[in-house]
């Protein structure tokens, strides 16, 4: 076996139609984890027409919606974002818990690419740090990753283009 060059990444969105699925709770975080994901899409390619955004009432539920989006033929890829934030209960452990791994489900089931671009913080602070502040855009991230995976999986798909 040969180790080779690692292969340069596309993130090029120019035909590649995404669902972005979005947390309404705690929505200044997620709203600005939504402008992330959106803004990096359009650096790349993306035109407003690529881009579908369904909005749901928290992290918990962004599974189900993830699924029904990724279920559709003309469908790439979906983004999806949300913020748990730890309180002075369990409440945290379960939301954050079934958000990965009904995220992550969907991916393998659909056979998509179903990018986690939840935060689990243990403070707002934390949060708007990780959603456009010191940290970066994790809705951004997310946004790249999708798109990096978009292409990684069409070229496992085509036995003729080396990995």
């Amino acid at each position: 076996m040969r180790i080779s060059e690692q292969t340069p990444i596309n993130l090029d969105a120019s035909s590649v139609r995404v669902a972005i699925v979005c947390a309404r709770f705690n929505e200044p975080v997620t709203r600005a984890l939504l402008e992330g994901a959106v803004g990096a899409l359009k650096e790349h390619g993306a035109t407003d027409e690529q881009i579908e955004i369904a909005w749901v009432p928290g992290s918990f539920e962004l599974p189900l919606a993830a699924q029904w989006v990724a279920d559709r033929s003309d469908i790439a890829a979906v983004i999806c974002l949300g913020a748990v934030i730890r309180g002075e209960t369990p409440h945290f452990e379960y939301v954050s818990h079934a958000a990965a791994t009904g995220i992550l489900r969907v991916s393998l089931d659909s056979g998509k690419p179903v990018a986690f671009g939840v935060l689990t913080t243990d403070t707002p602070e934390q949060a708007f740090e990780r959603a456009g502040g010191k940290i970066g855009n994790k809705g951004a991230d997310a946004a790249l990753a999708a798109l990096e995976m978009v292409h990684l999986l069409a070229r496992l798909e085509d036995s003729s283009t080396p990995l």
